[in-house]
């Protein structure tokens, strides 16, 4: 998907509004006459460089926080000082598309997962644990890249 400049910032406003990810799809596609993916959408929204407005936040249910953390096989990366480390299973988590790990600067660590609707979820493994914004675009774009060397 190919958008000029115009559009882009038309993409980064409608984020700022707080749309949701389907809504700027859905604005992409009766408004520039393009039909991106879902995961199209994510990835230009990475490459703005603006984060969507955090919607109210719900608690995750029960289930998916006692589940087990152990990763299958993951691809192993060591964390650069200062920086994030983001590994890809090669077999994704039950009920996941794709899943991992990945330690952010402050040598905290998560699994994160993509679930069948290419909604990512991040599990910490110190209850109430949020990560520095900036380790979150970090941690999304390093994510991107580690998905496309996996072949999604």
């Amino acid at each position: 998907m190919s958008l000029n400049e115009t559009q882009k910032a038309e993409v980064a406003r409608w984020l700022e509004q707080g749309l949701k990810l389907s809504e700027i799809q859905k604005r992409i596609e009766t408004d520039f006459d393009l039909h991106p993916t879902y995961m199209e959408v994510k990835l230009l929204i990475s490459e703005l460089n603006v984060l969507p407005k955090d919607p109210a936040a719900t608690p995750a249910p029960k289930s998916q926080l006692t589940q087990p953390q152990a990763p299958a096989a993951p691809d192993k990366a060591a964390p650069k000082p200062g920086g994030i480390s983001v590994t890809v299973d090669q077999i994704a988590r039950p009920g996941a598309v794709a899943s991992g790990s990945v330690t952010f600067s402050d040598g905290q660590s998560a699994t994160w997962y993509l679930d069948e609707a290419m909604r990512l979820g991040l599990m910490s493994k110190q209850p109430g644990y949020k990560p520095p914004a900036a380790d979150m675009q970090e941690f999304q774009v390093a994510l991107q890249r580690e998905l496309a060397r996996a072949g999604f």
